[in-house]
């Protein structure tokens, strides 16, 4: 190449290629140590991204047998391979072009022609980042593999217990599921799961459901308000049934919510209608089909007075069907679905090819996948029919 500005030898490297001005050129050469490099790769950075990059405060998370995602503290980003039709050619700076093993004794050739830049690489295309809702339904089924129970609290060897399969610690789950910390814990609490002895564990649904009707028993021999639990009064009464103060602690948390109650002091507990009415909900359509009247009478005889037994807090988690002239209701919770938008909608439509949008809605909300609204997942997986102008939209499947 002709060398329209001259530059001194010696000055090469990447930084001769950053202080090139318009209207000239340099020339370029292998570098003596040019070859695939495979271990090098660019990667393509928002800017936002630069100072978690450069402070380090990324991980790379996946299984061998997994796509690797890139976490920050709170968001996932999946990492895609984007190939370039162009070269792209990639020059160390001078300095390392003597560490790699350049050799400073150019030929006089060399000197003439003024080559300044060594090519080690030729880059078929860059790394981007993506950013992409947490893959979650790996730590439902983990956490899925050992429920804590009433048998193991009873049981005197704890250490035999740890020894079982399915008990993952806070670093096992970094391991193994691909969600940042942030999103990993926000995936735990929507689990309701807890941490007992150094491992995070969901609760057996019989264990629940004793310890919840304990708590409504108790309430109702000592006059506690359920909108107004005191939790120095609670555990202590649980704790004497057999029940670990920190399960039970757990349990108002997920069942309740903290209340300002600065007459009674401590902390202070109103259980909440909607989780208390799945539950129970749960309990009695376990594994079956019910007449749908028959349901509400059980139904309401188990959530405790003074709680709204309105249908509507069973949103996203029962579904009816009619045969003949008979409503049946059967379990269909939106937390046992996948998290990913095509196997969701795959196992909705496998469950009802046609859905109304009052029906539908309940289980897609929670669905997040950035850059794409609800809209537009919709549009993606679903056909929208309206048989006339006034009627209820039905949606199937694409």
């Amino acid at each position: 190449m002709e060398i329209e500005k001259s530059l001194p030898y010696g000055e090469g490297g990447a930084e001769a290629i950053l202080n090139v001005q318009s209207n000239t050129s340099i020339s370029i050469a292998y570098h003596q140590l040019f070859g695939p490099h495979d271990d090098l790769m660019l990667l393509e950075l928002d800017e936002k991204l630069l100072p978690d990059i450069l402070n380090q405060r990324v991980t790379l998370r996946g299984q061998p047998d997994e796509d690797a995602v890139l976490c920050t503290q709170s968001k996932t980003y999946a990492i895609k391979f984007v190939g370039t039709s162009n070269s792209v050619f990639l020059i160390p700076p001078s300095n390392l072009s003597i560490a790699l093993g350049a050799s400073p004794n150019s030929s006089e050739k060399d000197h003439d022609n003024a080559v300044v830049a060594s090519v080690i690489k030729v880059v078929p295309g860059s790394m981007e980042l993506v950013e992409v809702a947490p893959r979650l339904d790996k730590l439902k089924l983990l956490l899925s593999e050992n429920p804590y129970s009433f048998d193991e609290v009873s049981q005197m060897n704890i250490e035999l217990t740890h020894k079982n399969k399915g008990l993952y610690s806070w670093s096992d789950l970094v391991e193994k599921v691909q969600a940042s910390d942030e999103e990993l814990c926000t995936g735990l609490r929507a689990l309701a799961a807890v941490e007992i002895d150094g491992y995070w564990r969901s609760l057996d649904e019989n264990f629940v459901d004793e310890i919840l009707n304990m708590l409504l028993h108790n309430a109702v021999l000592n006059d506690w308000l359920l909108s107004a639990l005191n939790e120095d009064e609670v555990l202590p009464v649980l704790e004497a049934d057999g029940f670990p103060r920190e399960i039970v602690r757990h349990c108002l948390g997920v069942y309740g919510s903290k209340v300002v109650d600065e007459t009674r002091g401590g902390c202070t507990w109103r259980l909440e209608e909607r989780p208390v009415g799945v539950h129970f909900a749960r309990v009695i359509l376990r594994g079956k089909k019910m007449n749908l009247e028959r349901f509400m009478e059980e139904w309401r005889k188990k959530v405790p007075e003074g709680m709204n037994g309105s249908f509507d807090v069973l949103e996203g988690e029962v579904l009816t069907e009619k045969i003949g002239i008979e409503t049946r209701i059967y379990a269909f919770s939106v937390s046992s679905l996948p998290s990913v938008p095509a196997e969701r909608f795959s196992k909705l439509f496998q469950e009802k090819p046609k859905w109304e949008w009052k029906e539908l809605q309940p289980f897609v909300r929670d669905l997040k996948v950035p850059g794409l609204s609800s809209e537009g997942l919709l549009l993606k997986y679903t056909r929208r029919s309206q048989p006339s102008a006034d009627a209820e939209p039905i949606f199937s499947a694409r």
